[in-house]
């Protein structure tokens, strides 16, 4: 099948921007970057994206809402500029684009229950776009039987040929997620909070959006009580396949301590998840790591220290790890397009191997 000229659209739970990747793709092994850029929220944006999950959540499924209807058709404005920049500043005809690969934004998952949601309104993108757009590309998995996530392990299986075996990708955004490779297994699933309960300690204690360089965890000391209390769940002893909602946990465990103490320990906490998630996989010999946690050198070396797997970012074997996530979806949309599996047993639980996603032209 011949590779096409696709667009990926990624807005993760880190709730900071919209990724767009260009890239050509047949679905398959044939991958070819041809750009990248991140178009950042502003504040009031991420603002309304918060309340939006809130109002999901409180929901036994999705439906009407005026405040989540207003957020979907601005987010789509907002994904439709992110396409219109990356075709400029990479010289791309609009019209030569055969499909936008568009994931929306996460407001609430509740696999379990039957559903997740994807707020973004597919049908004005591709009316602001011209282009036609597959979107919701979780709802076959999850009504299969499936978690619903995460789905980018298909690419990573794609881009990591010819990558010595064991490996793991580890993607840091909001949640994280692993893929795990053997000689002849893999898998995935979520790990826990990656980034997002960082962050929401980081915004509550004033110091900014987020924790620059790990300055602030740096600074200060790892409260092991507190942490081993953290990690007490049943969820993290739980086998995979298994995924989770960014609001699942919070920062509540450690309100009591300083600035640079919550800190600390919440990037252990995401260093212990880590740890907890490779119990669950045959032995690794490294983890290539993706997203924004990879930028966090403190996060980094605790990873590495407490699992004792030698972590670099994935730009060591030649990735882009802020566009990874936005190219899976371009790649994803292909596969929709023609049919071919999003998600497979071992990376979603789902019975058998499935398709999915839906075309707004």
């Amino acid at each position: 099948m011949r590779p096409l000229l696709v667009l990926g659209l990624m807005s993760g739970t880190s709730r900071d921007g919209i990724d767009a990747a260009l890239l050509e793709t047949d679905g398959e092994a044939h991958v070819v970057p041809r750009g990248f850029l991140t178009l950042p929220y502003a504040a009031e944006t991420q603002a309304r994206i918060g309340d939006a999950c809130a109002r999901a959540l409180a929901m036994d499924h999705p439906g009407p809402d005026p405040v989540i209807d207003a957020l979907s058709a601005e987010l789509a404005d907002l994904h439709a500029l992110a396409v219109q920049r990356l075709c400029a500043a990479t010289g791309t005809p609009l019209d030569s684009v055969a499909l936008i690969g568009f994931h929306g934004q996460t407001i609430a998952h509740r696999p379990a229950a039957g559903w997740t949601w994807q707020t973004g309104d597919a049908a004005r993108l591709a009316a602001a776009t011209g282009r036609p757009v597959i979107h919701d590309f979780r709802s076959a998995d999850v009504a299969a039987g499936g978690q619903g996530a995460p789905l980018a392990p298909g690419y990573h299986r794609a881009r990591s040929t010819g990558l010595g075996r064991p490996l793991g990708v580890l993607n840091l955004g909001g949640v994280g997620n692993l893929t795990w490779f053997s000689e002849h297994d893999w898998g995935s699933f979520d790990t826990g909070p990656a980034n997002a309960l960082i962050d929401d300690w980081v915004r509550a204690a004033g110091r900014g959006g987020y924790d620059k360089n790990g300055a602030l965890a740096g600074a200060g000391s790892v409260q092991e009580t507190i942490l081993t209390a953290m990690l007490d769940l049943p969820w993290f002893d739980a086998p995979p396949p298994k995924s989770l909602d960014r609001d699942d946990f919070d920062i509540g465990a450690v309100r009591t301590l300083s600035p640079a103490d919550g800190a600390a320990t919440l990037t252990a906490f995401t260093a212990e998840t880590v740890r907890l998630a490779l119990g669950h996989v045959p032995p690794l010999e490294r983890l290539l790591v993706t997203g924004g946690g990879r930028h966090n050198p403190v996060l980094m070396a605790m990873i590495e220290a407490r699992t004792g797997v030698p972590t670099v970012p994935v730009e060591a074997v030649g990735w882009d790890g802020d566009a990874l996530e936005a190219e899976a979806f371009g790649w994803l949309a292909v596969r929709a397009e023609r049919g071919l599996p999003l998600s497979w047993p071992e990376t979603t639980g789902v019975p058998a191997a499935i398709t999915g996603g839906r075309r707004a032209a």
